[in-house]
């Protein structure tokens, strides 16, 4: 589903080059799930980044589903993402004007599904938050919130879902319901996961863990 192929990425750092990522190479296949786990600063989220587009490699290729993230240009990159990415980040990235039902409607609407009303209630419902549609983010708990951005990663039916801390600011017994509920969903559309993390009952869910220490796979 995923192939990274010595992925480099450098930096300027004053008059040096710093550089974030060594030669990161490793495949991920359809519907298996792989942890990255590392140190603060060893480039987890700089990597993760990478794989979902949102960033540019200074050297090396990322490949989704066949297709070569780096021929593509930045509305084409957006393109892929919006049909065959979903991503959960660890500060939830709800857009605070929208209510609950709206936020996860955004990328079915951008996708240009008539039933995009129908589909956002439905995934509402499916991570038990039937009851609130009509609230803003200001108005959720944090798992609450974690629960719709979820929903709005799985609304699209992703074939590759990214995740960057996605129980880190959760206490553990929501951050349990949430992996819960992400695995239960991954098995439901046979979604492949991503998932960067310093949960070690999350990456222990996961069939194999990559270790990155520095930048470089250990």
């Amino acid at each position: 589903m995923i192939e990274v192929q010595q992925l480099g990425k450098d930096v300027p750092s004053g008059d040096d080059v710093l550089t974030i990522l060594h030669d990161i190479s490793f495949g991920v296949k359809r519907g298996d799930a792989a942890a990255i786990v590392g140190a603060s600063g060893s480039g987890k989220s700089t990597l993760l980044g990478l794989m979902a587009g949102l960033d540019l490699p200074s050297r090396g290729r990322v490949r989704i589903d066949g297709q070569d993230l780096g021929e593509l240009d930045e509305d084409h990159r957006a393109e892929l993402r919006g049909r065959a990415l979903g991503f959960v980040f660890q500060s939830f990235q709800l857009l605070p004007a929208l209510t609950a039902l709206e936020n996860v409607m955004l990328p079915l609407e951008l996708g240009g599904r008539a039933d995009a009303r129908e589909q956002a209630a439905a995934m509402l419902a499916r991570v038990g938050l039937a009851h609130r549609f009509g609230h803003y983010p200001k108005h959720l708990s944090g798992g609450e919130q974690q629960r719709v951005a979820l929903a709005r990663a799985f609304a699209v039916k992703p074939k590759l879902l990214l995740a960057d801390e996605p129980t880190g600011n959760l206490d553990a017994a929501t951050g349990a319901q949430i992996i819960d509920l992400m695995f239960g969903m991954n098995a439901e559309q046979g979604t492949t996961l991503i998932l960067v993390t310093h949960d070690e009952a999350l990456a222990r869910r996961c069939g194999r863990t990559l270790h990155l220490s520095a930048g470089r796979l250990t």
